[in-house]
């Protein structure tokens, strides 16, 4: 019994790989820039928001210091959480023809995909820490707290793909609802802007939100320690584990839901 369940995990890890390595040639696949596409799409929204904040509306970038490194570090985390939600959506219904024809483990396609977007996200990381020194940021000792930021995202995003992705293959409305969501979660996430300029109450409702108490933690602890945290927000630094239990529950939720609905994705994609 011990050798079979070894022998499927070691063949969904096979699969996992071709997987991921295969999504992320054929993503720049045809392209004169290829793989430069990862770092160019987060660097040119950078560039726009930049121009617009510093040099016509300065009062948002001088309340912060250091906010072009503030602004592209917000840009990285929230492209990689829309990355993998928006890619994780059709991700199983676009493997129609590979589920009907082979019996493997459905949850390997919805992680190769999370798993090709943390390619890229390391990637703009590079960019970040580099444009970061540029800057003159002063690196502290406690940016070694950012790769348990980068494993709750990485599970947060993951959570969310695997519902979308089995909510999908029985409605298929979901993509245009979460495109929505999406396009008005951008601009209630503290991106562009200082959380603290909002109202008190609708800075404790929005950092409990695992987007932006991950995105604010990494400033905090990158970027500068002005920038606003949950634990400054609320007095509290135990306040932090609202939204990493959060992310815990709904993980298990996500993944409950999408394992109960696999069995019948081959009869439904």
């Amino acid at each position: 019994m011990t050798r079979k369940y070894l022998d499927k995990y070691h063949y969904s890890l096979i699969l996992l790989r071709e997987l991921v390595i295969t999504d992320f040639k054929l993503r720049y696949q045809g392209s004169a820039l290829g793989y430069v596409w990862s770092l160019l799409r987060p660097l040119a929204l950078f560039a726009i928001l930049y121009v617009v904040f510093v040099k016509f509306l300065p009062v948002v970038s001088d309340a912060i210091p250091h906010y072009p490194v503030y602004l592209l570090l917000g840009i990285v985390v929230w492209n990689y959480f829309s990355e993998v939600t928006n890619n994780g959506v059709g991700s199983i219904v676009g493997r129609g023809d590979l589920i009907r024809k082979l019996n493997f483990p459905k949850y390997v396609i919805v992680l190769a995909g999370s798993f090709s977007a943390l390619i890229n996200l390391a990637l703009n990381m590079i960019v970040v820490a580099i444009f970061a020194l540029i800057s003159g940021v002063d690196m502290s000792i406690t940016a070694v707290w950012a790769p348990i930021l980068i494993i709750e995202l990485f599970v947060f995003s993951l959570s969310v793909a695997f519902l979308l992705s089995a909510l999908f293959v029985k409605l298929r409305d979901v993509n245009y609802i979460w495109e929505v969501i999406m396009q008005g979660a951008f601009y209630a996430t503290p991106i562009i802007y200082p959380i603290n300029i909002i109202p008190v109450v609708a800075q404790k409702i929005l950092i409990l939100t695992p987007p932006a108490q991950i995105m604010q933690d990494l400033r905090h602890i990158i970027v500068t320690p002005h920038a606003a945290t949950i634990g400054t927000i609320y007095g509290s630094e135990w306040m932090r584990l609202v939204p990493i239990g959060f992310v815990a529950i709904f993980a298990v939720f996500a993944m409950w839901y999408f394992r109960k609905h696999s069995k019948g994705f081959a009869e439904e994609v």
